[in-house]
């Protein structure tokens, strides 16, 4: 029985990852086949100057196959363990599509 549990789960394709740590939001920028970029702004204080500079943060994250993403819809991501050389993000649910944001 348990053997028959585990070649139906591969043939599935299961692919269950836990998030932990950070969680941020922001808008896609590119997609690929399994992971999207998405970029965001920041405020960091600049001593030098006593003021604030914007700073752009661009993340990869991966998408699964149930997800339905395009280019600028705005997601939220969440940190997990890292999937690939540069993938250390998920994207966990679309907060706005595209065509929300367009109207």
């Amino acid at each position: 029985m348990e053997n028959k549990a585990v070649r139906t789960a591969k043939k599935e394709k299961i692919f269950v990852v836990g998030t932990r740590g950070r969680i941020f939001e922001g808008i896609v920028t590119k997609k690929f086949d399994k992971r999207v970029v998405i970029e965001f702004e920041r405020t960091v204080r600049v001593p030098k100057y006593e003021r604030f500079a914007k700073k752009k943060t661009k993340l990869h994250a991966r998408i699964f196959e149930n997800q339905n993403v395009k280019v600028g819809d705005n997601v939220r991501v969440g940190e997990c363990r890292p999937l690939s050389k540069m993938i250390h993000f998920i994207v966990i649910d679309v907060l706005k599509s595209s065509e929300e944001n367009k109207k």
